[in-house]
């Protein structure tokens, strides 16, 4: 049974560093706007980030605030463990029916204490942690996350109550179902993000099966300061690896997986973590392997001439396969193409995959936006904002339009914010004429 549904201006689809964006700088106008985030947290991936490029800023530092200031800011209400389920069009807005998932928790009571965390005896991998450490079954997503609520992964649970006993406040409930909320709006803005590449979608390269084939997002946790190990190590052994190698165009780039674009941060990433590794790991030999080196952005090949003089190897060439030897070391074998093509075999202790980016889903599905051929929101049209889809009064933002950096994804979400509000603007003027109910 759908509840009594909320009345908003506008409707912020995703809570990732754009769709937070685009929802402070609607409400600071003075806007009614409901974030929905369909994990427990919002944040994004920025969150579990190490640091920005070119910069090296703390990500946690630059995202953490604005969590914080979406939590409290007075005209957004905010909804996480929700997702989208339907969106239709209703006069002159938009009518979208929206799922809040059962927590298991009473968000109302719960303190954020972590006492059923302690209490429960069941540990399952962390997705936070890319699956390299583990959380119980109970928890508080991670240590910044807003809310600062406990969430129950009801399909691990033994339903022992020992989370239900510790609470001090009794907010367990495992009697919780999901709950269908309407949440009526005159404008939508869809910032809902990205997914990389699956690690193992090349199966030449090993991961998956190698230990010791990472990908670039669970690096990024072995940088953070947060960290499953809180050092840069091995997953096979946790040894401090003497030589780190990545390979370019892991997940772009490529006919063979359907991602034949360029996902335009994967240079910039690799060598981020490149300079970070040196810093920690001061000894370590680290090789970069690639085809192109892409370096868009102001102040990006400054960064990657000073990787160079950090003394980070790049070697142009295209990586085959990867193996390992019985020590769980991977052997890259590669066309080195310094003139002369040659394929050599070297041997690492660690290689990083810089995978891709994809759209998180397809918006056209619920939201009835068109997709352009790489499966991202369509712009209207070239001469137009890029924040503006086909569809009146629905927008969108970050890497929901296509791969781009923190620094776009944050100035795509002002523009967004300043359409929808001229928009909004609009029709309390009566100059935009509203469309006919179902049509786009």
């Amino acid at each position: 049974m759908t509840e009594p549904g909320l009345r908003v201006d506008a409707l912020v689809v995703g809570g990732g560093i754009a769709g937070m964006q685009a929802s402070l700088d609607l409400a600071d106008q003075g806007y009614r706007v409901a974030l929905i985030e369909r994990q427990p947290s919002i944040g994004g991936k920025m969150i579990t980030l190490s640091k920005v490029f070119p910069t090296l800023d703390c990500c946690s530092c630059i995202t953490t605030p604005k969590m914080s200031a979406v939590a409290h800011h007075a005209n957004i209400e905010l909804l996480t463990y929700t997702e989208v389920q339907s969106v239709e069009r209703r006069g002159q807005g938009y009518a979208a029916q929206v799922v809040k998932k059962p927590r298991y928790v009473n968000a109302a009571t719960c303190t954020g204490c972590r006492q059923c965390e302690y209490a429960c005896p069941i540990d399952i991998p962390d997705p936070f942690q890319m699956g390299m450490s583990a959380h119980r079954a109970i928890r508080v997503p991670y240590s910044t996350a807003v809310p600062q609520t406990a969430v129950l992964d009801i399909d691990h649970c033994l339903l022992c109550g020992k989370c239900e006993k510790a609470c001090p406040v009794g907010a367990v409930d495992f009697t919780q179902l999901p709950e269908a909320l309407e949440i009526e709006t005159d404008a939508l803005i869809l910032a809902t993000g990205f997914e990389t590449t699956p690690r193992d979608a090349k199966a030449e390269y090993g991961a998956g099966a190698f230990p010791n084939v990472i990908d670039g997002l669970m690096m990024e946790r072995l940088l953070a300061p947060t960290g499953p190990y809180l050092h840069v190590l091995r997953p096979s052994d946790g040894k401090e690896p003497d030589s780190i190698a990545y390979v370019q165009c892991a997940g772009s780039r490529d006919e063979t997986l359907g991602v034949p674009y360029c996902s335009r941060v994967c240079c910039m990433y690799a060598i981020k973590q490149a300079m970070l590794i040196s810093g920690s790991l001061p000894m370590a030999d680290i090789t970069i392997y690639y085809m192109d080196i892409r370096t868009f952005g102001k102040g990006y090949e400054q960064f990657y001439q000073n990787a160079k003089a950090m003394g980070v190897e790049f070697v142009k060439g295209k990586v085959a396969r990867i193996t390992e030897d019985e020590a769980h070391s991977p052997i890259v074998r590669v066309e080195v193409m310094d003139g002369a093509s040659r394929i050599v075999d070297r041997k690492h202790d660690l290689v990083v995959l810089s995978v891709g980016m994809l759209p998180e889903y397809d918006p056209g599905a619920v939201f009835g936006v068109p997709v352009a051929e790489d499966g991202f929101v369509e712009a209207a049209s070239p001469n137009l904002s890029p924040s503006m889809s086909t569809r009146p009064g629905i927008f969108a933002t970050g890497t929901a339009m296509g791969p781009m950096d923190i620094v776009d994804s944050i100035v795509l979400a002002g523009a967004a914010a300043s359409e929808a509000a001229a928009y909004l603007e609009g029709l309390r003027a009566g100059v935009i004429q509203p469309i006919a109910s179902g049509t786009a």
